[in-house]
């Protein structure tokens, strides 16, 4: 008996295996670029050099690890995150939302506490190293404001590279839709193998 692959179903199935391929490729190319990055920001974690407060994503990208300062014209907020201190303690970390000129706004973690009572803090000019936050970027002050102490240096390494991982899932997911596909087509070619 003719074994036939159905035409459409099997489009469909390599379609998607190669769109998850290619997922996994692209996955491949994000992961060297990461390790690139990584490699840059490592570099600037030790550059004595001060870079201007960034003003966009580029810039964040460009500058963080690096040392920048930051003038807070006036303090928005002031809450507190959990966070480490330079001795590794677990406990508070003070962070000022501040209004900068030219308009918008900057974060700063101004130290550490092992209390969550929040500090009172003016503003002013603050110099630190700029770290990654869900705002985009925070200067974390060197020396610490506001009577804290030194929270722990934002290191690079600390950045997770899991592209390679993501590449492996998309591989698998590829040949998992492929042996389900083969498997599906087995059966069907041994489903009509007993009525013939």
């Amino acid at each position: 008996m003719t074994r036939r692959i159905p035409i459409i179903p099997t489009i469909f199935v390599m379609a998607a295996a190669a769109t998850m391929v290619a997922l996994g490729v692209w996955q491949l190319g994000r992961a060297d670029w990461k390790a690139g990055l990584l490699d840059r920001y490592a570099a600037a974690a030790n550059d004595p050099q001060t870079v201007a407060w960034p003003q966009n994503e580029a810039q964040v990208e460009e500058r963080l690890f690096q040392r920048s300062n930051l003038r807070c014209d006036r303090v928005v907020a002031i809450n507190g995150i959990a966070g480490r201190s330079a001795s590794g303690q677990q406990g508070w970390m003070q962070l000022a939302t501040c209004a900068i000129s030219g308009g918008g706004e900057g974060e700063v973690a101004l130290g550490w506490s092992s209390r969550p009572d929040l500090v009172s803090w003016d503003g002013g000019v603050v110099e630190g190293v700029l770290a990654p936050s869900p705002a985009g970027a925070r200067i974390i002050a060197e020396p610490p404001v506001a009577g804290l102490e030194p929270l722990a240096r934002p290191d690079p390494s600390d950045l997770p590279n899991n592209h390679l991982a993501y590449a492996g899932q998309w591989f698998f997911f590829a040949l998992t839709a492929l042996v389900i596909y083969w498997l599906a087509l087995r059966r069907r070619w041994r489903d009509g193998d007993a009525e013939g």
